[in-house]
């Protein structure tokens, strides 16, 4: 069975549960940092490569993870073309933290640990020139015009409509 060529590959003791309740094995996994990647000609290769997996692999299911999408998603996916297969599916990364972890929030659990985790990592790693970036001080002063955290004023750019974000103020 080929295997080769993706960006991660899932396999849980108890497999994964997929959003119609179907459970499989293995999930293969073609990422992309934001929905707006990948031109026809890579959806339609994407799409093939996904395709022909499941024809050698019918326990699995093959998804196309979106760091960035416009809204948390876990649907089926199509390229131009081409017929819907309920085990090709278009997923947030929200979504796709929580099917392999069984954590409904666990992304924005992540995503809320980080903040801490760099600033330990910085200030154990010794450096002591951190360059000054503008981008980070304007988060900065929204964060505390709006009253929240740095951290979520960060986050809500990109992942607003992600599960656990959408209840935050």
């Amino acid at each position: 069975m080929p295997t080769a060529g993706w960006d991660v590959i899932v396999k849980l003791d108890g497999g994964v549960v997929l959003s119609d309740g179907d459970r499989v094995k293995t999930v293969y996994v073609e990422m992309k940092n934001k929905h707006n990647t990948m031109n026809s000609a890579s959806s339609s290769r994407t799409f093939m490569k996904m395709q022909s997996q499941l024809l050698d692999d019918d326990d699995c299911a093959c998804f196309l993870v979106e760091t960035i999408a416009k809204h948390s998603q876990n649907i089926p996916w199509t390229a131009p073309s081409a017929k819907k297969h309920k085990r090709i599916l278009r997923v947030s990364m929200d979504a796709f933290y929580s099917l392999v972890t069984e954590q409904e929030d666990a992304f924005y659990k992540m995503c809320m640990a980080l903040p801490s985790v760099i600033e330990r990592v910085v200030e154990t790693s010794g450096a002591t020139d951190v360059p000054n970036d503008t981008v980070i001080d304007e988060l900065k002063h929204i964060a505390d015009d709006k009253g929240g955290s740095f951290a979520l004023a960060l986050y809500m750019l990109g992942f607003g409509s992600y599960m656990g974000f959408t209840n935050e103020q």
